[in-house]
């Protein structure tokens, strides 16, 4: 396990939290290997009952940490050396409880991730944005069917295309989260909550999530998205939005055709 995450087992809860809180919780690739291998534990391992999502510090997660997506643009890291794929397909497959506590920012994954939780808390002034055009990129964790599915086409067109963010009332309010608090209580309530359900018929609750969501349908969506965002990574309108992020401008499309 990474330093930046760090596990505990909690009355059946096992408690993933992200703690890389002076970069905001950006999602490294030693990151995402422990966050896949702690999912994978929870499967197999009785003692956990349920699975607890949350963070450290003033953010979810500002996502992937854009350095990995500058590499695979210079061509200096290869896209399929990437472990973002292993937390993903934990995530699609996932047959325990998943419980979400966000407060601050939930950028990119930070928000198609909780599309796979169970139960979602958030801090009412929470900021949750999926700006993967801005980048050039497209969806990914099979939010391109998940997030519509959840908030309807048009809301989630705009938070992919236009880059929208919705803060914390908005994304109870329309689906995206069960309970939209005052961020002090957030991650209480959604321990309770995880705690809440340790205490159901474990059974019950994988037979109910199964019927609830298609696994292998799930894992299909994705590698069709990954597939279109490794290409998409080595675009020249992505190489074009990486350096204008880097050089602190906006970034210029019109040269490009599509």
């Amino acid at each position: 396990m990474t330093e930046h995450v760090r596990i505990a087992l909690d009355d059946g809860v096992l408690r993933i939290t992200l703690a890389r809180a002076d970069k905001k919780n950006a999602l490294t690739q030693a990151m995402y290997t422990s966050l896949a291998q702690a999912l994978t534990r929870a499967e197999t391992d009785a003692s956990v009952r349920v699975v607890l999502l949350e963070a450290e510090g003033d953010s979810f997660t500002a996502g992937n940490d854009l350095a990995d997506f500058a590499a695979v643009a210079a061509g200096t890291l290869d896209r399929k050396a990437m472990t973002t794929v292993q937390f993903l397909d934990a995530l699609a497959h996932a047959r325990k409880p998943l419980v979400a506590a966000v407060t601050g920012l939930a950028v990119g994954i930070g928000v198609t991730m909780l599309l796979h939780c169970d139960l979602v808390y958030v801090a009412d002034d929470a900021k949750l944005s999926t700006p993967f055009v801005n980048l050039a990129l497209v969806p990914e964790a099979a939010s391109s069917v998940l997030l519509p599915a959840r908030i309807g086409y048009a809301r989630a067109y705009a938070m992919f295309a236009l880059g929208e963010p919705v803060d914390g009332r908005t994304a109870a309010s329309i689906g995206l989260a069960n309970a939209a608090l005052p961020a002090s209580e957030v991650r209480a309530a959604a321990f309770a909550a995880a705690k809440k359900l340790a205490s159901k018929p474990m059974g019950a609750l994988q037979a109910t999530k199964q019927l609830m969501r298609d696994g292998a349908a799930i894992a299909a969506v994705m590698a069709k998205e990954s597939e279109i965002f490794g290409a998409r990574l080595s675009s020249p309108e992505t190489a074009e939005a990486l350096r204008a992020f880097a050089e602190r401008r906006p970034p210029d499309f019109s040269k490009f055709a599509g």
